[in-house]
């Protein structure tokens, strides 16, 4: 047994409409620039012209992230005179996607060691 098999709860059952919510958010965070802008927002908060400058992305494509995220609550937005501050208010954004990247990388590692091996047929 893997550690990881050892450390995982059990599994919850789902309903249609759990399952639904679950790939909706998935999807949202498929796009690499949405993923981007978190990553760049941190824990810290941002201007929209911070992030298009950050980021090296055009400011209506910002934008146009920005709202989908804060819609799906992950960041949250406000105003002060002209400009719009935005935060990551769900954590858990972060959690998932060391766990993801924890995962890319352990079978990332694996990978190297099999062609490692198979280098050293010859």
């Amino acid at each position: 047994m893997h550690q990881r098999e050892a450390m995982r709860k059990p599994r919850k059952e789902l309903s249609d409409e759990a399952l639904d919510l679950i790939a909706a958010r998935f999807r949202l965070l498929a796009e690499p620039m949405r993923l981007r802008l978190l990553h760049t927002l941190g824990d810290r908060e941002m201007s929209v012209s911070e992030l298009v400058e950050a980021t090296g992305a055009g400011q209506a494509n910002v934008s146009k992230h920005l709202g989908l995220l804060a819609d799906a609550h992950i960041v949250g937005r406000r105003k002060e005179g002209l400009n719009t501050y935005y935060r990551v208010t769900d954590e858990s954004i972060f959690t998932l996607c060391e766990d993801v990247c924890s995962s890319l990388g352990e079978r990332f590692a694996s990978h190297q060691q099999t062609i490692k091996n198979f280098k050293g047929r010859r």
